[in-house]
Formats: structure tokens, C-alpha cells, sequence
């Protein structure tokens, strides 16, 4: 009677420890699906929110340099003063340069991959882990880009052409040295106002969102410069660049 009083209690015991794991089971899937499903929501809300400044920063820049091109280009061919000439066709070399560099380093959220995105199938686990690497990624690429856009890098290459803008002015076209520091100051005051009016938003969302899901973010990288690893060994050293 005791022997089987005491197997009884020990099915009875088994059984609740099976319940239970499976009551904590379920309890973690949901929480891991809904801070999956949070992280989700978040990416989309912030890609959505920074398309139109985005948009209208690139295209607006892509538009006046265009427009500038092609307005210095007309005048270029068709004034009779021979310094509007000289500088309207360095003006339209440089607009032209400006049209071409936005072209090569678009800043905009496609809609085309915002709606392959949402379109992606969340209805398990898995395929929300798939998504969210790729929505990690778009994130991560286009506050790159704008980083990117303010750095030291964009502003020296702006300055040099400047610079030589400056110089062709003065010693190529023959003009007084104020004229060339003219051009200079000028073409420095357009490109530092493009630099500084680009939108950063989707920058500073990336940076809070790798802050608040910190440990729980291991799809992609949160640095936004590349990382760089030196590894010595008998005989020798090795450099890893990660970007």
C-alpha cells in the first residue's frame, strides 16, 4: 500500500514538473517573440519617420546642383564677357561634380526595401529572426551613410575641390587673388550648408536602439566605423579590419 502510495505521488510529481517546464517554455517563446516583434516595430517606425527628410535633402541637393549646372552651362555659352564665361564654365564644372556625387552616394530609405520589409512573412519564430537581420542591416547601412555624410572625409573632399576651384580662378584664368578667394569662400559656404543640413535621425535611432536592446542584438554589428584587430604570433602579425 505505502509502495504504491508513494509511486502514485510520484506521478503525480512528474507530471507537475512537465507542466511546468512547459508553462516556462512557453512563457520564454513569448517573451523572446515579443521583444522580437519590438525590435521589428521599432526599425520600421524609424526607417519610415527618416524617409521624408532624407528624401527631400538628397533630391533637393540632386535638383539645385542639376538646375545650377545646366543654368551656369547657358550662360557660359551664351554671354560675350569673357570672366562670366570663365566663371560660369567653372561654376558648371563644379555643380556638375556636386549633381554627381549625390548621384553615386544616394542617402535615401527606398521605398522598394521599406516594402520588402513589412512584405517579409513574422509568423514564427524563426522567419522573425530573418526578418529582423535584414531590418538590422537597412538600419545599420543607412545610418552608416549618414555618418558617413559628416565626416571628415566628405568635408576635405569638398575643401580640395574648393580649393582648386580657388586656384584655377586666380593663376589659371589670370584674375586678382581676391577673385580665386571669392570662388573659394563661395563654393565652401554651399558645400559646408549641404553637409550640415543632412538629416542624422536615422543615425541617433540606431544609436539608441543598440543602447536599449543591447544584449539582445547579436545580427549585426552596432559600430558604424569599421574595428580594427591586431593579432601577433611566433613569427609574424596579422591585421582584421571589420566594417
Amino acid at each position: 500500500m505505502k509502495n504504491a502510495t508513494k509511486f502514485h505521488a510520484g506521478r503525480v510529481f512528474l507530471l507537475a514538473f512537465i507542466v511546468f517546464q512547459s508553462v516556462c517554455l512557453s512563457a520564454q517563446n513569448n517573451t523572446k517573440d515579443s521583444l522580437l516583434t519590438e525590435q521589428l516595430e521599432y526599425i520600421q517606425h524609424s526607417l519610415t519617420k527618416s524617409k521624408p527628410a532624407l528624401d527631400g535633402w538628397w533630391y533637393g541637393w540632386l535638383g539645385a546642383y542639376s538646375a545650377a549646372t545646366v543654368g551656369q552651362g547657358i550662360v557660359c555659352l551664351t554671354s560675350k564677357d569673357k570672366p562670366t564665361r570663365q566663371d560660369m564654365a567653372l561654376g558648371g564644372i563644379t555643380t556638375l561634380l556636386g549633381a554627381g556625387l549625390q548621384l553615386i552616394t544616394p542617402m535615401t530609405v527606398s521605398r522598394r526595401e521599406l516594402d520588402e520589409l513589412k512584405q517579409m512573412p513574422d509568423s514564427s519564430l524563426e522567419v522573425q529572426l530573418k526578418k529582423l537581420i535584414v531590418a538590422e542591416e537597412l538600419f545599420r547601412k543607412i545610418a552608416k551613410q549618414e555618418k558617413e555624410g559628416r565626416s571628415w572625409q566628405i568635408h576635405a573632399l569638398n575643401e580640395s575641390v574648393n580649393l582648386a576651384g580657388g586656384l584655377i580662378t586666380w593663376l589659371g584664368y589670370k584674375r586678382s587673388v581676391w577673385d580665386g578667394v571669392s570662388c573659394f569662400l563661395l563654393n565652401t559656404a554651399i558645400t559646408e550648408t549641404q553637409i550640415w543640413t543632412q538629416p542624422t535621425r536615422t543615425m541617433k535611432e540606431y544609436k539608441n536602439y543598440c543602447s536599449k536592446y543591447k544584449s539582445f542584438t547579436k545580427h549585426t554589428a552596432c559600430s558604424l566605423q569599421p574595428e580594427y584587430f591586431l593579432t601577433t604570433y611566433p613569427g609574424g602579425a596579422s591585421l582584421r579590419i571589420v566594417f
